[in-house]
C-alpha cells in the first residue's frame, strides 16, 4: 500500500520526521539551511513560501505532491521559558527573535489537509493546542514538554513527567549540574552520545538534538494521523 505524503516543514534533522515514518508516512523535510543529517528525502526551500503555494494550490517547487498531511515546527526560541524570563526583565533578546509560529498557523489552518504544528509550552496563548506531550509519556530520559496543535482529533497517554531528567540545550554538552527550579539541580547531557541516546536520535548531531522533539512524540501522533486518514478515503 502506498505510504501517505508528509511535508516534515522547519525540518532541521529530522527528529519529528523519524516519529511520521515510523507510523507509516512517506516524509519529505523542508527546512531553508541545508541538513546534510536528515534521513528522508530533503527539499531545500522556505516553509513560509511553501505553505503560501500550497494555499494557493501550486507546486511549491517542481514536482512537488500535494501532502496528505503536514507537520511543522516553527522556531521556538522566541517563546521559550528563558526568552520569557530575559522580557519581563526587560532585556530585547526575545523581542528580535523572528515570530514563524503565528503566521504559519495563521496560513496553515486554511489548508484542506490535517496538519500538526508543534512549539513550547511558552507559545500556548498563541496557539489551539490539542495535546501537550512529554517524554515520561513515552519513558524517555528527557522531560521535554511541547504543545501540538492539530486539526484532527488527538489523545494523549497519562503519565507522570521524568525523574530526575536529562537535559538537552545549550551550546555543548555539559559534565556538572546546573542549578534549576526550586533548589533542584538539572544535569545537562554529558556527551553528544547521551543526547543521541536520551532523545533517540542516533544519526544528529549536537545542534540537531538540541533542536528537536524526539521522534516517539511524532511516531505516537502520526499513528492517530495514519488512522484518521484511511477513515477519510
Amino acid at each position: 500500500m502506498k505510504r501517505p505524503i508528509l511535508f516534515d516543514l522547519f525540518c532541521c534533522q529530522g527528529g519529528a520526521g523519524t516519529g511520521y515514518d515510523r507510523a507509516g508516512f512517506e516524509v519529505i523535510g523542508v527546512d531553508i539551511e541545508p541538513q546534510p543529517r536528515y534521513p528522508y528525502r530533503f527539499v531545500q526551500a522556505n516553509a513560509m513560501q511553501v505553505l503560501q503555494f500550497l494555499a494557493m494550490k501550486a507546486e511549491p517547487w517542481e514536482g512537488a505532491p500535494y501532502p496528505a498531511a503536514i507537520h511543522a515546527s516553527p522556531p521556538c526560541q522566541r517563546f521559550t521559558t528563558m526568552s520569557t524570563r530575559w522580557r519581563l526583565k526587560g532585556g530585547t533578546l526575545a523581542s528580535r527573535r523572528e515570530d514563524l509560529l503565528t503566521p504559519t498557523l495563521a496560513l496553515i489552518r486554511t489548508l484542506p489537509i490535517p496538519y500538526v504544528v508543534e512549539n513550547v509550552p511558552g507559545a500556548k496563548r498563541h496557539m489551539r493546542p490539542t495535546l501537550l506531550l512529554h517524554g515520561g509519556m513515552f519513558g524517555l530520559r528527557v522531560h521535554r514538554p511541547r504543545l501540538f496543535e492539530s486539526s484532527a482529533f488527538m489523545l494523549a497517554p497519562m503519565a507522570p513527567r521524568t525523574r530526575q531528567p536529562v537535559g538537552v540545550y545549550g551550546d555543548h554538552p555539559q559534565r556538572h549540574l546546573t542549578p534549576g527550579g526550586n533548589g533542584s539541580l538539572l544535569r545537562r547531557a554529558s556527551s553528544i552520545d547521551e543526547a543521541r541516546e536520551v532523545m533517540g536520535m542516533p544519526w544528529a548531531d549536537w545542534h540537531g538534538c538540541k533542536e528537536a522533539i524526539p521522534p516517539a512524540y511524532t511516531e505516537f501522533i502520526g499513528r492517530q494521523l495514519i488512522e484518521q486518514l484511511a477513515v477519510a478515503r
